[in-house]
């Protein structure tokens, strides 16, 4: 295998292959170190991180779909003096990158968490802003560009490692929010986030979530995902990871000939653990079929 090369720089920051896991799919990793060699991953993005606990939404709050699954689980996690006592230093045994994801209801919020995490051992940061700010009434921080904007500047004045923002896909125009981004110090961009849904029980006659709607994931959205990735590519400066029902190394090579950098594989490892596995082999393979010697040259070769 070392005559090709698939290893990537995001941000300034060398992963020895482009695949990562979705937040939120993979725990903090140690839920699936027992199916997955966390090793063989580009990196392990973690589930949201907020500053203090969350419970996250009332059950019934997942459900499957066509083609993929909803859910309105709202981001529980433990917060974050739990996570760093104990996701990061079980991360840190592997040989791959930590990607924190980070949530909040407030700019303070976000800004505390960052702030901790400026000493902490971690590579980069994907900032979730597809959470309700409950300053503006409830409208996703990442729904309007002049917050996107706000939110960036104010997180990128107090990181210490590189900031990912991780955008919504429910605006009218992602490359708007795209370059709101850019211009607010952004150091990449994670694309999409989940899809708004909703499930009707036509036998109880009565939403299926508690919470009515969801995000949607799965395969259902990998088209939407590979549009938004190839437009925000060709409108913006800064590398691009991207997500949105990546199940195998075909529908991963895909976003990257689209213009995506590093790829994220999500709801898929809640149906095939070795998912990662399979992506990382499969884009060996398939640059070993194309003659193609280095990872870097397929990156937005679809124009």
């Amino acid at each position: 295998m070392s005559n090709i090369n698939t290893s990537v720089n995001i941000a300034g920051v060398d992963f020895k292959n482009p695949v990562m896991v979705a937040s939120g799919t993979f725990g903090s990793g140690s839920e699936y170190s027992e199916f997955v060699d966390l090793n063989k991953l580009g990196a392990v993005v973690t589930k949201g991180v907020a500053n203090v606990p969350w419970p996250g939404n009332p059950t019934p709050r997942v459900a499957e779909t066509y083609g993929g699954m909803l859910n309105a689980v709202g981001l529980q996690n433990p917060g974050y003096d739990v996570f760093a006592k104990r996701d990061i230093p079980f991360l840190q045994q592997y040989d791959t990158n930590i990607v924190v994801n980070v949530c909040g209801h407030s700019t303070e919020e976000y800004i505390d968490v960052v702030e901790k995490l400026g000493q902490e051992d971690v590579d980069l940061l994907e900032i979730n802003i597809s959470c309700p700010n409950v300053k503006e009434g409830g409208i996703a921080f990442g729904q309007d560009p002049k917050a996107v904007e706000a939110i960036t500047k104010s997180v990128k004045a107090v990181a210490k490692q590189p900031i990912i923002m991780k955008l919504s896909p429910n605006v009218t125009d992602i490359t708007e929010m795209a370059k709101a981004a850019e211009a607010g110090g952004a150091d990449g961009l994670s694309l999409i986030n989940t899809l708004t849904g909703m499930k009707i029980d036509i036998e109880r006659q009565n939403f299926v979530l508690a919470n009515k709607t969801g995000g949607l994931s799965g395969p259902a959205i990998k088209p939407v995902a590979v549009r938004m990735v190839y437009q925000v590519a060709n409108a913006v400066d800064i590398p691009i990871i991207g997500m949105g029902g990546i199940a195998t190394a075909e529908d991963a090579i895909e976003f990257i000939l689209a213009g995506a950098t590093g790829v994220s594989v999500g709801t898929a490892n809640f149906f095939n653990p070795n998912a990662t596995m399979e992506v990382v082999k499969g884009i060996e393979d398939y640059m070993i079929r194309h003659n193609v010697k280095d990872i870097n040259d397929l990156i937005g070769l679809v124009k």
